[in-house]
């Protein structure tokens, strides 16, 4: 298990990259993650919802997602509630205080517990992340994730810590020092993630780290940023790119609060025909060529919001002045006329309009559509592959010819084509496609690409990289003893 001193320690990148190098040495890995809470989520092939961390963490290992690798993942809808969902199926929404009680604790534990007892079953090693910090004491006996996790699975502990953000011997000590006599002697090594500089000026921390902790450290990983592996946490996004620039196409991604699945345009980052960025300024907004509308995982209260700040208005204003309007699940649905919520899903508001961009109308449903798919798009022949995860059903208005987007392989359509400057999408992915980004470019640049881009391969490519980097700054052989033992 790769435990971390806090969030944001760099633990989901770290198990990706200890899938791929188990996947080298011969071994058949596995991730595990008993529960993640994350708005960027993944459909299983048979049809489950797991968080896309663990589905990235798998395809790392070359192997299928499956729900037991995060049968539990909490999708937040609110600053205080959560959606759950168990083994793949949402189960309801709670609030922190409800799902942060006694009873019933032990109903969640089992499952995950089980799900990670049929995992082992098929793959070895698991290679475990825990969620946090490993310390919150105050939430030891209501922990299902870290060091109890740990415990059942009989796991060695590795204690990850971001040197980055300063105080590295506190945190790292203090969390030692605040386990019980059992999780302490589960904790086999310490790994230093996000050094910056020359390494070697750490070496007398290291021993000083040693000398208090009383375990190894196996590494001083150093900071990168020519690897490129898909980020668990949206708020990554605040830090990119926010603003057009001169000489490529400027796409804008518009920053919604409950912003879902926001690895949908991961790809445009490597495109060098294009500037992606993300923005609710309206300024930066009329900028842009291209316009993209994202997930959300509250549509209607994220309307709301794009109507108060005059983010609304100004991607309407845009696209009369000639920029594309492309919206993707949540984002295809905001580009109708209404959004209805007559069971109260959502919250309290039953109808919201839209920004009648699109002729369609969408009726939240609390039943979840979570599926992998494949289609074709208009008259296009190349067949695509993404994914579906929606709690809506979107239908053209009384009296509208509807002109889909996207022709299943099952017979079936999805989205809406207006124009090329104005379509919807409830599929996910669909901009892993290289032929749908040179449509999509098309009406911006005559420079479609010679060689199609291959992101599976590029995928590999970076798994392979950030293997080779952790390789050459950890002490494999230490951690195969430790491992042996």
């Amino acid at each position: 298990m790769f435990a971390g001193t806090g969030s944001d320690v760099g633990k989901s990148v770290i198990v990706t990259g200890f899938c791929r190098i188990f996947l080298q040495d011969g071994y058949r890995p596995a991730p595990f993650k008993a529960q993640n809470m994350s708005l960027n989520s993944f459909a299983t092939p048979d049809g489950m919802e797991i968080g896309r961390a663990q589905a990235v963490q798998a395809e790392a290992a070359g192997i299928p997602c499956h729900t037991d690798m995060n049968p539990l993942l909490l999708k937040p809808t609110s600053d205080q509630s959560s959606q759950v969902v168990l083994n793949g199926k949402p189960i309801g929404s709670q609030t922190a205080k409800e799902y942060f009680r006694k009873e019933g604790r032990d109903v969640l534990r089992q499952e995950v517990h089980n799900a990670f007892d049929r995992l082992e079953k098929q793959y070895n090693p698991i290679v475990l992340e825990g969620a946090g910090s490993v310390s919150e004491i105050n939430l030891r006996e209501l922990d299902l994730v870290n060091l109890p996790m740990a415990i059942h699975a009989r796991a060695d502990v590795i204690l990850v810590a971001d040197i980055d953000r300063g105080g590295v011997f506190a945190s790292v000590y203090g969390s030692i020092l605040l386990m019980t006599e059992e999780e302490r002697k589960h904790t086999k090594g310490i790994l230093i993630n996000k050094f910056r500089g020359d390494v070697s000026i750490f070496e007398s921390g290291v021993k000083m780290l040693e000398e208090l902790c009383k375990i190894p450290v196996l590494g001083v990983i150093p900071y990168f940023r020519d690897i490129h592996i898909e980020e668990e946490d949206s708020l990554m996004l605040q830090t990119k790119n926010s603003q057009a620039t001169h000489g490529k196409i400027n796409i804008v991604v518009i920053l919604l609060r409950h912003l879902s699945n926001f690895t949908d345009f991961h790809i445009l980052e490597r495109d060098p025909r294009v500037h992606l960025y993300y923005s609710n300024d309206t300024k930066d907004i009329a900028q842009a060529n291209i316009i993209l509308i994202p997930g959300s995982k509250n549509t209607i209260s994220d309307l709301c919001e794009l109507r108060r700040n005059g983010v609304a208005q100004s991607i309407v204003s845009a696209y009369e002045k000639g920029a594309t309007v492309m919206g993707i699940c949540g984002g295809y649905q905001m580009l109708g006329r209404e959004v209805c919520d007559p069971h109260q899903i959502e919250g309290q508001i039953e109808r919201f309009a839209g920004l009648c961009l699109l002729p369609i109308s969408t009726e939240i449903q609390s039943e979840k559509v979570t599926r992998q798919v494949q289609f074709t798009f208009l008259d296009s022949k190349e067949l695509c592959s993404g994914y579906e995860i929606h709690m809506g059903k979107t239908v053209p208005t009384h009296g509208t010819e509807y002109n889909s987007l996207n022709t299943l392989t099952d017979g079936t359509n999805d989205g809406f084509y207006l124009n090329h400057k104005c379509f919807g999408t409830y599929i996910h992915g669909i901009l892993d496609n290289s032929a749908f980004i040179d449509f999509l470019l098309r009406s911006y640049t005559t420079e479609l690409a010679d060689k199609p881009f291959d992101y599976k391969a590029y995928k590999e490519e970076q798994y392979n990289k950030l293997a080779d980097h952790i390789r050459s700054h950890v002490n494999m052989d230490l951690l195969y003893e430790i491992l042996t033992k």
